[in-house]
Formats: structure tokens, sequence, C-alpha cells
């Protein structure tokens, strides 16, 4: 994986053998920040990456400068992960790393964020819990968004806030608002 954009471009993600995560691919990447940078001025942003995984997402935005990133998962290998590539990119002071799991983290945390990114693992059954935890709980500022990261056969165009999904090979990714 390579960051694509930004103060880190010459940097690469490389993966342990038997990660427990599949990372975003670049083609997927790039359609997905072509998007943001028209949604979003990506600056001084408050955005949440949950269900981190390898990091790809949280280390592109900050590549970008585009703001602080909290970067939430479960599994201790990837935030582990995480941590040593924050500290060895020295972008440590603009990322928290939590291990948490995803719903309990959106359940107890105080913070909004402009931009929440979320990637759970393709068999997961709690994406419609994601979309209804995060505007029950108000946990999108003004003008925020709400991204998830699926395969083809999960279908969420039929929940509340919904906006549009874009489709990139075998990855898509669905947009909600207020």
């Amino acid at each position: 994986m390579r960051i694509i954009r930004g103060i880190l471009k010459t940097k690469r993600l490389t993966v342990p053998k038997g990660f427990p995560s599949r990372p975003t691919t670049d083609f997927a990447k790039e359609g997905l920040f072509n998007i943001l940078e028209h949604k979003l001025a990506l600056y001084d942003l408050n955005i949440l990456d949950l269900c981190a995984g390898t990091g790809n997402i949280s280390f592109e935005l900050l590549s970008r400068e585009a703001g602080s990133v909290t970067a939430v998962d479960m599994n201790y290998n990837c935030v582990r992960h995480i941590q040593k590539c924050a500290k060895d990119f020295e972008v440590e002071e603009n990322i928290d790393v939590l291990k948490f799991e995803a719903i309990k983290y959106l359940e107890k945390t105080e913070d909004r964020f402009d931009l929440i990114f979320s990637d759970p693992p393709y068999e997961a059954t709690f994406y419609d819990k994601i979309v209804t935890t995060t505007f029950e709980r108000n946990l999108l500022n003004e003008d925020g968004l709400l991204i998830i990261e699926h395969g083809k056969r999960t279908k969420l165009d039929h929940l509340p806030h919904y906006q549009f999904t874009r489709n990139y090979g075998n990855v898509e990714f669905s947009f909600f608002n207020l």
C-alpha cells in the first residue's frame, strides 16, 4: 500500500503476513479521496477512523494534513501496527490510536467528528448499528460525513441519512450526512 498524496507521499505501509485486516485498495482510495476533496475542505478536521485495520485511510488523511485522527480497532495487532507506523512516519502527535469495539466506542465517545470513516469486516453484521448510533448520538458536526466501506453484497441505501454509494471494483463506499 502506498500513500497517494501529501507529506507522506513517498511512504509505504507494509502489512505483516497473516495480518487480520484487509487494506483499502489504492484504486478505491483514489476514488474516495477524489470525492472527499470535492465534499469537504480537508483541513483541520476532527476525524474518526472506525475499524481502522491497517491505518491506511488514517495515514492518507494525515498525509494530506486534514486534521487529527482517532483510529479505533478492536484487534490488538492492528492497534500496535498503526502505533508503530505513526511513530515511523513521525505523525504520532496527530493520531490517537485506541483498542475498542466499534459500536461500544460510538456509544461511549463524547467527541463529535467532521468525518467518520468506517471499514468493518465485509462479513460484519453491525453496519446498520454504525449508522443509527452515529445519528442517534449526534456524533457528526454540522456538514459532517459518515462513510462506510463495504462489499458489493451489502446494501445500505435503506438507512436514514443515506446519500449515495460509489463503486470501485469490489469495494463500495456509502455516504451519509445530516
